[in-house]
C-alpha cells in the first residue's frame, strides 16, 4: 500500500486538511468546523479534525487507517502543554504513531516560503508571527489569544468595529460603521446590545465576521474605519519587527509571508501594511505564499518521516494547491 501523509491546519473557524503521497501528489482534502484548542478546546478539536478528515479518506477511496506521518498546526499552541493536548486528540483519533505538533504559525511559514527561512504573519481569526533563519532559531511574537493580544485580526477589527458603533450611538465620535455593525447584531434599537452580547453571548468567530464591514466603510472614506486600519496593520508590522530583531534581520534582507483571511481584503490592507513594514524593516521583502498553510502542513509531515521535500515535490503540491484553497 502506498504511503500516505496528512497535513492539518487548524484554526478557530476551519479545519482544512489535505493527504499527500511521497511524492507531494494531493490524494484527498477537505475542511470542517474549527478546532483551535483555544477556541473549541480538545473535543471540539476532536470533532473538527476528525470530520475533516474522514471527509479527505472518502476521497482517497482508502480506509481512515492510521497515516505514515501526521503533522497538525494547531492555532492555540503556544506551550508544551498545549502540544500534549493536541497529541492526545491525534491519539484519540488513531491518526498515526509518528505525529507533529506546532501552532498554524509554523505550517503557514512552511507553506508560504516552502522551506526558505524567514516570517510568516497570520492574520485570520487570531494574529500571530513567527520566523526561523538558517541556523534554525525561531521566535514567535504575539499569538497570545483574543483576551489580551490578537491584534491587527479579523477578531480585534470586528471587535473594534462594534466598540466604534457604540461609541457613535452614544454622541463620543461619528463613524460610519453604526449602521451595519447594528443591522449584523440583528438588533432593533442599540440599546438591545447588552441583552446580545450578555445574556445571548456572541462567539470569536462571529466577531471575526465584523472584520469586513471596517473595510468597507474605510473604502467608503470613514475616517475612523481608515485610522483602525492603520492602526491593526501597524500592530502587525511591529510583530514582524519583533521577530525580526530577534533573529537576526532587523537591518538585513528578510523575506515575510501573509496568510489568513484578512490579508484577502487587498490594497486597503496590504498598502498600508507595506507603508509600516517599510518603516521598520526597510529591507524586508513581502512575498505571496508559494503553498497554503495546509500544505505547509504536509510538507513538515513528510519532512518529519524522512521523505526529501525535493522541488520537484514542491511543484506537484503548487500545481495541486486549488485543491485546498
Amino acid at each position: 500500500m502506498a504511503r500516505s501523509f496528512l497535513g492539518i491546519d487548524g484554526g478557530g473557524t476551519k479545519t482544512q486538511v489535505a493527504i499527500c503521497d511521497a511524492m507531494g501528489r494531493i490524494l484527498g482534502a477537505a475542511r470542517a468546523g474549527a478546532s483551535g484548542i483555544d477556541s473549541v478546546g480538545a473535543e471540539g478539536a476532536v470533532v473538527g479534525i476528525g470530520a475533516a478528515v474522514a471527509a479527505a479518506c472518502e476521497q482517497t477511496g482508502l480506509a481512515n487507517t492510521p497515516f505514515d506521518s501526521v503533522f497538525l498546526g494547531m492555532a492555540g499552541v503556544v506551550s508544551e502543554a498545549d502540544r500534549d493536548i493536541v497529541r492526545e486528540v491525534a491519539r484519540r483519533l488513531a491518526l498515526g504513531q509518528v505525529v507533529g505538533v506546532d501552532h498554524d504559525i509554523r505550517i503557514a511559514l512552511a507553506g508560504g516560503l516552502a522551506g526558505r527561512p524567514g516570517i510568516a504573519l497570520i492574520a485570520g481569526t487570531g494574529s500571530s508571527c513567527f520566523g526561523m533563519n538558517e541556523q534554525g532559531e525561531r521566535w514567535q511574537a504575539g499569538g497570545w489569544g483574543h483576551l489580551i493580544s490578537d491584534e491587527g485580526s479579523s477578531y480585534w477589527f470586528g471587535w473594534n468595529a462594534i466598540r466604534l458603533a457604540v461609541g457613535a450611538y452614544d454622541g463620543r465620535w461619528q463613524t460610519a460603521l453604526l449602521a451595519p455593525v447594528q443591522q449584523r447584531l440583528g438588533l432593533q434599537e442599540m440599546a438591545d446590545i447588552h441583552y446580545r452580547l450578555y445574556t445571548q453571548g456572541i462567539a470569536k468567530r462571529e466577531i471575526a465576521g465584523f472584520a469586513p464591514l471596517v473595510i468597507e466603510a474605510a473604502e467608503a472614506g470613514d475616517d475612523m474605519a481608515q485610522q483602525l486600519i492603520r492602526q491593526g496593520v501597524h500592530e502587525l508590522a511591529r510583530m514582524a519587527a519583533a521577530v525580526a530583531q530577534h533573529l537576526g534581520w532587523r537591518a538585513a534582507p528578510c523575506e515575510v509571508t501573509l496568510t489568513g483571511g484578512l490579508w484577502r481584503a487587498g490594497e486597503p490592507v496590504l498598502a498600508p501594511f507595506r507603508a509600516a513594514l517599510g518603516s521598520m524593516l526597510p529591507l524586508a521583502r513581502v512575498v505571496v505564499p508559494e503553498l497554503p498553510p495546509v500544505l505547509g502542513a504536509c510538507v513538515l509531515a513528510l519532512q518529519q518521516a524522512g521523505v526529501q521535500v525535493d522541488e520537484a515535490v514542491r511543484q506537484r503540491l503548487g500545481a495541486q494547491k486549488e485543491l485546498v484553497e
